[in-house]
């Protein structure tokens, strides 16, 4: 269920290089986010999130336990695939891996059904070199709605540069499961669901900076925030007032709390199987002078010291 492709101009693609520098320009274009809508894309997301609440009803009413298990376990899998391949990898080449977890990663992002990685890490270095302005994917300053999932419903605006079958086969084959419900479940309400916890990263972690939604520590003068309710859906993606000032770290969060931060774990236990290398993090000191600096007041940075 790949949703129909944008429409695009010629698009620069740094191959080797990582943009980390945020350039603005300016919003003097008005383009309604209701403006050019992809109307295939609209009937298949309303179409996956009618049928995602007729599989919560099956996974509660009809389903085996083993295909609520399977879900669960493939939503986990689809985010780290998004979470640890997509982003941290291969946007940010935060770290090195090697070919069998390039390949893991590889398949979850593609079971996310959110696009290629090309297309994916493409318009994440967007977003960050050209953060909340036209030239952002998902532009919080168009509303909650556009930068949560309505830069998927319309063609993208002009001044941006310009799989199914396994899933749903495994619960029937190795446990009698109905292809129905398997169908309802492990597909449909699996994929709204981590789309929706994906969207949220674009929405819920980027408000206006006026907003009091979500703290700033590390720049109060930029939309992105630190959510902990984000982080503990996205497993460990919601420290984004921090990714987006040091977007090259690793853990895309300055502490190592694996509790709120389940990808940074599973990269760490990678590497200690040697298939994890070269983890990129920022010298303590960095975020600690950053926070005085340009934070929006007090902030833990470790378990004994407290910046004021």
């Amino acid at each position: 269920m790949e949703l129909c492709s944008h429409r695009r101009t010629h698009a620069i693609y740094h191959q080797n290089s990582v943009t980390t520098t945020s350039h603005k320009i300016e919003n003097t274009t008005s383009y309604s986010s209701l403006d050019n809508i992809l109307w295939c894309n609209v009937l298949l997301i309303v179409a996956a999130h009618i049928a995602s609440v007729y599989g919560f009803y099956l996974s509660i009413a009809a389903a085996k336990w083993q295909t609520v298990v399977w879900t669960a376990f493939l939503v986990l899998f689809v985010g780290f695939g998004i979470t640890a391949g997509a982003h941290r990898l291969w946007s940010h080449r935060s770290y090195r891996a090697k070919w069998p977890l390039r390949l893991l990663v590889a398949v979850g992002q593609t079971m996310a059904l959110q696009h290629h990685i090309y297309h994916w890490v493409l318009n994440h270095r967007m977003h960050h070199k050209y953060s909340e302005t036209d030239a952002d994917p998902f532009n919080v300053q168009r509303g909650f709605f556009f930068s949560h999932v309505g830069w998927t419903l319309c063609e993208e605006h002009p001044e941006v540069t310009r799989r199914v079958v396994v899933p749903v086969a495994i619960p029937g084959y190795f446990w009698g499961e109905c292809q129905r419900t398997s169908f309802f479940i492990s597909f449909a309400l699996r994929f709204v669901v981590t789309s929706n916890v994906t969207w949220m990263i674009n929405s819920v972690s980027h408000t206006l900076p006026e907003s009091t939604w979500g703290s700033r520590p590390y720049d109060r003068a930029i939309g992105s925030t630190e959510n902990r309710l984000v982080a503990v859906l996205a497993i460990g993606e919601g420290w984004h007032n921090y990714h987006h000032v040091f977007p090259w770290d690793y853990k895309a969060s300055e502490l190592s709390d694996y509790s709120t931060n389940w990808t940074t774990a599973l990269i760490d236990w990678f590497a200690d199987i040697d298939w994890v290398s070269d983890r990129k993090t920022v010298p303590e000191k960095i975020p600690c002078n950053r926070i005085l600096r340009t934070g929006d007041g007090p902030h833990f940075v470790s378990a004994k010291h407290e910046i004021l």
